[in-house]
């Protein structure tokens, strides 16, 4: 059986098709480290700023010392093609009040669960990309998507 041979991106396209991969997906998967072990998990985030990913956390879930230990961290977007995103990136403690705030009001969920913003259990991770990748479906090949798409 031959390799199949995808089809050529044109490489203006890949901040769209990253971000289209992204909204399929819905919910990627984290990677941080353990000491010397990987850690991977499903994570759900609360918001998404173009390639700029917001989680919510528990203080007393293992990623919190993880990330404290070491703040970089990856996230995996593969949806139901195949086609995946890989955000590297270096996660921070949320801190701007405002944008706390926003999304707060935006998650319905959260409300439930933690009853009140100020909640000392939640911490909101903005995760700061340094790196975007893409891969359509079994290419076995990334691509490198620009940061700055404009």
């Amino acid at each position: 059986m031959a390799q199949p041979q995808p089809a050529p991106i044109d490489p203006a396209t890949l901040p769209q098709l990253a971000r289209h991969t992204m909204a399929a997906a819905k919910f990627p998967v984290l990677a941080t480290l353990d000491g010397d072990q990987p850690r991977v998990r499903p994570v759900s985030p609360v918001r998404t700023d173009g390639f700029i990913v917001y989680v919510a956390n528990l203080t007393r879930y293992g990623k919190t010392a993880e990330i404290a230990a070491n703040p970089k961290v990856e996230l995996c977007y593969t949806d139901e093609d195949h086609n995946q995103v890989r955000i590297t990136a270096v996660a921070e403690v949320l801190a701007d009040p405002a944008l706390l705030a926003q999304i707060w009001e935006s998650n319905a969920l959260l409300r439930a669960y933690l009853r009140t913003p100020d909640n000392p259990e939640l911490i909101i991770y903005r995760m700061n990309p340094q790196r975007v990748r893409y891969m359509k479906e079994w290419a076995l090949e990334y691509h490198e998507v620009p940061l700055d798409p404009s």
